[in-house]
This record gives C-alpha cells, sequence and structure tokens, in this order.
C-alpha cells in the first residue's frame, strides 16, 4: 500500500485572505490527508470554527480526509466548550492534542496528536482502547523508539511520523510573541501575524536557536526528513506528516511524494527543497540534539 502524505495543521496565524488561497491550492496538491484547525492560540480568529468546517468540506470533496486538529494547550473553561462544540459536530474526525480533548473524544475514532506523552507501547493501547485510529509521534522521539513503538503498537493502529516542518517544541501559558514586542499577552494585539514564519530568536552570538510563535516555541530550521523516507516505507510506516510553512510548501510535498512513490532518489527530491530555506535539522531523529543536522550539507 502506497504512503500517504498528511499537511498537518497550521502552526503560524495569517490573515483569513492567506488561509484560504493556501488550502484552495492545497486542494490539488498529492497529499492524502489534511489537518485544519487552530493548536497554538484560541485568540488567533481569523477563522472560526465554522470556517474551518467550511473549509474541510471543500478539501473533502477535492478528494482528501479531512482532520480537525484541537489545541496543544487548553488554559480557560472557553476554549473546553469550543472543543466540546468540535466534538459534537461531528462531521469530521480529530486530532486530540491534550488530556481534555482525550476525553471528550473517548469512544470514536480519533487520531492521537503529537503532543500527547506518547512514550511507550502501554500508552499506545491505551490510545488504541479509547478510539485512537492513528498516533502520531512526538517530535523528539528517535529512529529506534519510533520503529519499536511501532512494531508493538495493537492491530490497526497507524502511525504517522513529522517529516518536514519545524517542530513544534514547547507551549507555555505566557506568549512569547507579545513579550518580544513588550505587550502583556491579553493586550498582544495579535502581535503574531506580523511574524507569518515565526520570529527568529538567536543566542548571544548570533547562532539560530529556535522560532519564536506566540505561545509556542519551534525549531529554528525545519525538520527533514527526506533521506528517511525509503527506511519508513520498509517499516510499513502509513502517514509522512508535512507542517505548512510560509513559503515552498508545495515543493515540499511534491518531493516527498515522488520519493515516498520511488519515482524521485532522497538526493534529488532535496535538490528541489533546499532552495526554499536556509537550513534543516534531524537531530533528534538520529538521538542528537534537536537542532543538529546529519543529512546532506545545508543549503
Amino acid at each position: 500500500m502506497a504512503m500517504k502524505l498528511a499537511l498537518g495543521p497550521l502552526q503560524y496565524f495569517w490573515p483569513r485572505e492567506r488561509v484560504m488561497a493556501f488550502y484552495e491550492a492545497a486542494a490539488g496538491w498529492p497529499v492524502d490527508i489534511v489537518y485544519l484547525g487552530e493548536t497554538v492560540c484560541s485568540k488567533r480568529r481569523e477563522l472560526r470554527p465554522a470556517d474551518w468546517l467550511a473549509l474541510g468540506e471543500k478539501l473533502a470533496a477535492a478528494g482528501k480526509t479531512v482532520v480537525i486538529s484541537s489545541l496543544a494547550l487548553i488554559e480557560a473553561d472557553s476554549e473546553r466548550l469550543s472543543l466540546k462544540s468540535q466534538v459534537a459536530d461531528g462531521r469530521f474526525p480529530m486530532e486530540a492534542n491534550d488530556a481534555t480533548a482525550l476525553a471528550l473524544l473517548a469512544g470514536r475514532p480519533f487520531v492521537a496528536g503529537p503532543h500527547l506523552n506518547t512514550y511507550n507501547p502501554y500508552t499506545l493501547a491505551e490510545l488504541a482502547a479509547l478510539g485512537a485510529v492513528r498516533w502520531v509521534a512526538p517530535v523528539e522521539l528517535a529512529r529506534d523508539t519510533v520503529a519499536e513503538l511501532h512494531s508493538r503498537r495493537p492491530e490497526g493502529l497507524e502511525t504517522e511520523v513529522l517529516v518536514f516542518g519545524r517542530l513544534p517544541l514547547t507551549f507555555s501559558a505566557r506568549c512569547f510573541t507579545a513579550r518580544a514586542h513588550n505587550r502583556p499577552k491579553d493586550a498582544c494585539e495579535l502581535a503574531c501575524r506580523d511574524d507569518p514564519a515565526g520570529l527568529p530568536l538567536a543566542t548571544r552570538d548570533g547562532q539560530n536557536f529556535l522560532t519564536v510563535n506566540g505561545i509556542q516555541l519551534q525549531s529554528a530550521d525545519p525538520v527533514n526528513l527526506i533521506a528517511e523516507v525509503a527506511s519508513l516505507r520498509e517499516a510499513g510506516v502509513q502517514v509522512l506528516r508535512i507542517y505548512p510553512e510560509a513559503e515552498g510548501t508545495e515543493v515540499v510535498v511534491r518531493a516527498f511524494r515522488a520519493c515516498a512513490d520511488g519515482a524521485a532518489t532522497a538526493d534529488v527530491a532535496l535538490a528541489q527543497i533546499a532552495p526554499h530555506f536556509t537550513g534543516f535539522c534531524d537531530g533528534y531523529w538520529h538521538g542528537g540534539a534537536g537542532m543538529d543536522w546529519g543529512g546532506s550539507p545545508q543549503p
């Protein structure tokens, strides 16, 4: 069976028009699954839940499997009630990214998102018992750990691995972007809308270290596991996840599709992707520091 490509949920805060144009284009890309919804900050309301559902209907009509993603950090009762309403709608399956979502989705099919602490086969068994049909490996897991969990997963549970995009590392009750602009979180004026690819954060000696994205911290460079696609296919991993980036996402999708189908080598695919980015990382996958890059030379 061919490996499926998934377009992960949008991590950045883009204007409504840009979001709509992005997904209109994505409807024609060779992706099988599209995750929709806000996973970072509930203050990002240019698209309401009904708008995400309407987008989902259009993408489903284009032949995509649509999944609605939940917030990774729920802090207020209003956010819980909004999630409860999304679950009750039931039009599309959901990705659970925190324990609140797990409680609401128990008993129905769902995707166990990468923000859950899925680190052992006992957790996989519990998630499957709750109704999970697919689990997304946490981004910090090394290749050998993912391989072991994949081999020991319950029957019928699919495995999804993040293969491209800035790593979602952590979430905070405080807003890093608001702090960078000397604004309180409750009066942030949606500053993250001005950073369509996040706000780069460097060390004191000028080395790119992290990316600030509202209450989320990401890796400075996108992870790129193009060289691992063949081994993932041989291991039987069913789904490869690509996170949307501000530029170059279509090129990335098409390169990974060609590589997954055996129509292009990893070197050829990397050569197509590299001109659109300034650097990559894959350290976690190899059991090292996440920001390291062990693949071909940096672009």
